[in-house]
């Protein structure tokens, strides 16, 4: 049988409802947790069930240059207007070759944050911003 590397983790794509942006540094935050109920039973004292409760899905962080684009921040600004526009995206895992291979979904997302860039005259990195996306629902595809 043949070894099975892992993928690439610096090769992927991120695709949002009607909204195109390039360069993408990080994202990360994308996963769910199934919240444990205990239950003790009145006649059994020593024994602590444990039951499935509400399922969670953490925020997720994206990370991008700060280009002349401002379709991310004009989301972002139009939920601090009170107008929130929720969109449907997808992170894809890519292979070496540049093809599909993993995808994950994420539903009714809204920016619920936005972070500047930490600017330094020192600094040669790029400049940095930060949103942070809330959605009801991530799974994979």
């Amino acid at each position: 049988m043949p070894r099975v590397d892992p993928y690439a983790d610096f090769r992927y794509l991120v695709e949002i409802d009607g909204i195109v942006q390039a360069g993408f540094s990080d994202v990360s935050g994308f996963g769910s947790k199934v919240e444990v109920v205990e239950y003790r039973e009145g006649g059994d004292a020593a024994t602590v069930r444990k039951l499935p409760g509400k399922v969670t899905y953490p925020d997720i962080t994206f990370k991008w240059g700060v280009t002349d684009s401002r379709e991310l921040l004009d989301w972002h600004l139009a939920a601090v207007h009170g107008a929130i526009q929720r969109k449907n995206g997808s992170i894809v895992l890519l292979a070496d070759d540049g093809q599909e291979q993993l995808r994950w979904n994420f539903f009714q997302a809204w920016p619920s944050g936005w972070d500047g860039p930490a600017l330094s005259a020192k600094g040669t990195d790029a400049a940095i911003y930060t949103l942070t996306v809330t959605c009801e629902r991530i799974e994979p595809a």
